[in-house]
């Protein structure tokens, strides 16, 4: 069984930094497609970041330079370090994993994505 579990949320000034874990079992992320999503209120969840199984990431263009998605080989944990947040960046931050490999392109597809973890929220204020 495949269990996703996200931590590191809070609540942080503009400016500020976090870094999300998402800590998976049951799942090796180290050769699975995993991605960070976020959601707000009345929005459709959006992908923020993405991880292949080779190690190549890529990122939606409003995060480009200020998050960096990386993994934990020993803990088998994936992070998301955010830097410079601004209040847009206020969401659900959701961990999500698929298949082996995946399009690095965005926008991401969140149906494609069979594992979820249950959210972080983040927030950002002025």
């Amino acid at each position: 069984q495949v269990e996703l579990v996200e931590s590191g949320g809070g609540s942080v000034e503009a400016g500020g930094s976090l870094v999300l874990s998402c800590a998976a079992s049951g799942l090796d992320s180290s050769n699975h497609c995993m991605a960070w999503f976020r959601q707000v209120p009345g929005k459709g969840r959006e992908g923020v970041a993405l991880r292949n199984s080779d190690g190549k990431t890529n990122y939606a263009g409003f995060v480009k330079g200020r998050f960096s998605i990386s993994r934990d080989n020993d803990k088998n944990i994936l992070m998301l370090r955010m830097n410079n947040l601004e209040p847009d960046d206020s969401a659900m931050y959701y961990c999500a994993g698929r298949g082996t490999t995946c399009d690095r392109s965005f926008p991401l597809h969140h149906s494609t994505y069979a594992y979820w973890g249950q959210g972080t929220q983040v927030t950002v204020s002025t």
